[in-house]
């Protein structure tokens, strides 16, 4: 484990990504539009709410939670230890030849990999690859949490070795039944009283959980000094796309409601005050903005995981009633990336921050719970989206942070 980070428990969540029947709209920006630039420079206004051909899946939490309670989120959780159970090794026994059991290899160098991806489990004690056990457990707890069951049959073997065989990057997954309802409902119910039931159902059911179809997107973790030591996640984010809009429950005990809704919007019913989303759950909707199209999505993502991610551990910067949660490469992130820095609270962090002025931004400024902007001047690293931006709400001509 990573010794500076030994307060942050680790976890995996996925942005799940389902179609629709069609846009309703027509007279909106196009798929292409929206990425010109999206990798540096040009943040278009976020497109209207019916221009996507997809929806996201968001999870209410309880009022009774300890940590966010009434946030809606991706489904995800904490990892568990059957997730790196070596007993998978039997359930993937035909990947086990294939370079992280058939999910490829990432481009970045493992010293600039996040810990959560670039540590070594055997010394840990798991023969089971983190980029492995870490999608076991974002699969596990989405079926927990929603009863989406992402999983292929064991029949579907051949075809999956040959895709990775060949290198190809499948279509959009379709989710098939795989068995009837009440089943699956069953073993969700055995999945809940302890997470290595989540082995014996794959086992049983001769299912593999489809790890192939879930792409490296990011890795946030919890800031300090926020909700207490007990309170921080190092959570690897995940994307995963789908062709249509699986059948979807709340657990009615962590979570108790579900939305599919299309990220404009959700970030739309975010400003209005209508939910509250946590600010990973604002910047990742703002990227995905990029994309109104389902095959344009996927297609990104599926291409750019290869690349690696970056590890963003927000710095807050409070004054006043403000307050700024500046990430990596804003030019007032501590270089060693601790999340202990410390600044006068009179520096320049002007809310109207221009390009020109500082040329290294970086920073989601935060007037009130439901107020938020991005401020990005910087490229994205691994190939990775600019947020798209709505207009900035900017407080008074002599208000700073």
């Amino acid at each position: 484990m990573n010794t500076a980070l030994k307060h942050w428990k680790e976890a995996a969540t996925i942005i799940l990504a389902a179609g629709t029947s069609h846009r309703a709209g027509l007279d909106i920006l196009s798929p292409r539009s929206l990425q010109k630039g999206a990798r540096g420079g040009g943040q278009p206004a976020l497109p209207h709410r019916s221009a996507f051909d997809y929806k996201v899946l968001l999870l209410k939490r309880s009022s009774k939670s300890g940590f966010m309670p009434n946030a809606y989120v991706f489904p995800g959780g904490l990892v568990d230890s059957s997730d790196f159970s070596s007993e998978w090794l039997d359930v993937f026994k035909a990947f086990r030849d294939s370079p992280n059991f058939g999910l490829g290899r990432v481009k970045q160098p493992a010293e600039t990999r996040p810990p959560i991806f670039a540590t070594d489990r055997v010394p840990l004690g798991s023969p089971v690859p983190g980029e492995v056990a870490l999608r076991i457990c974002a699969l596990r707890e989405t079926f927990e949490e929603s009863g989406v069951l992402l999983a292929v049959s064991k029949m579907e073997e051949s075809s999956l070795l040959k895709s990775i065989a060949d290198e190809t990057h499948p279509q959009v997954p379709k989710l098939d039944d795989l068995c009837d309802q009440g089943e699956l409902t069953k073993w969700r119910s055995l999945v809940n009283k302890s997470p290595s039931n989540f082995i014996r159902m794959c086992r049983e059911l001769d299912l593999l959980p489809n790890i192939w179809a879930l792409h490296e997107w990011g890795n946030w973790l919890t800031p300090t000094g926020v909700y207490g030591k007990e309170r921080r996640y190092d959570t690897a984010f995940f994307i995963c796309c789908l062709q249509a809009i699986p059948h979807t429950l709340q657990d009615e005990k962590e979570i108790v409601h579900f939305k599919w809704s299309t990220p404009s919007e959700i970030l739309h019913s975010y400003q209005a005050r209508d939910l509250w989303i946590a600010p990973p759950q604002f910047y990742e909707l703002s990227r995905i903005c990029r994309f109104t199209a389902l095959s344009d999505l996927h297609s990104f993502s599926s291409q750019r995981a290869s690349e690696g991610c970056e590890q963003w551990l927000p710095v807050r910067l409070v004054k006043d009633n403000y307050y700024v949660s500046l990430l990596p490469g804003d030019r007032l992130y501590p270089k060693d990336g601790s999340g202990q820095l410390k600044i006068d609270t009179s520096a320049d962090l002007h809310l109207d921050d221009s390009q020109e002025e500082h040329p290294a931004l970086h920073r989601l400024v935060f007037l009130d719970p439901y107020t938020t902007t991005v401020q990005i001047t910087i490229t994205p690293k691994y190939n990775h989206l600019l947020p798209v931006v709505g207009p900035a709400v900017k407080p008074g001509p002599n208000s700073q942070l």
